[in-house]
């Protein structure tokens, strides 16, 4: 008859809480770009790092960053046929919206807390506990290899 040891099946036990909760944890990772909606600027990526045997589920709705801009006025004197002229830019205010294409790699961060409640820009108390979640993805941006295709 053998005789089990608690605390090695306690470590055993708690080892695999550990790990599991680990490997629930996400931060970043590179993924490839399956659709891409401009007008929500929403996609749905493919994570590109497998852990296990099972390919990684794609992730749904993902939100895209958007930049805006100021563009400060500035002077440039410009010769044209032997004309001197200087032309005077004015500050404007610009917006770039996301563009990315099927098969772009771009990089997801996934927020430390649900992000829903917040997309209206208020304050908001989340609905779940998770954190770290690719339920909470967000694209930062485009990988450099994929920017020159």
């Amino acid at each position: 008859m053998s005789v089990v040891d608690p605390g090695s099946a306690a470590n055993v036990f708690i080892s695999g809480m550990l790990d599991k909760a680990i490997n629930d944890l996400y931060v970043c990772f590179p993924c490839k770009v399956i659709s891409f909606d401009v007008g929500s600027c929403k996609a749905v990526v493919q994570p590109l790092i497998r852990v296990g045997t099972v390919e990684p589920a794609v992730i749904q709705n993902v939100p895209m960053l958007g930049q805006k801009s100021t563009v400060k006025e500035h002077e440039q004197t410009i010769i044209d046929e032997g004309i001197e002229r200087t032309v005077t830019m004015m500050e404007s205010e610009a917006v770039f919206i996301p563009k990315v294409a099927v098969g772009d790699v771009v990089l997801v961060v996934c927020a430390d807390m649900e992000i829903k409640n917040t997309l209206l820009g208020q304050i908001a108390t989340p609905d779940s506990k998770r954190k770290h979640s690719k339920n909470d993805a967000v694209i930062v941006g485009v990988l450099p290899w994929s920017l020159l295709n």
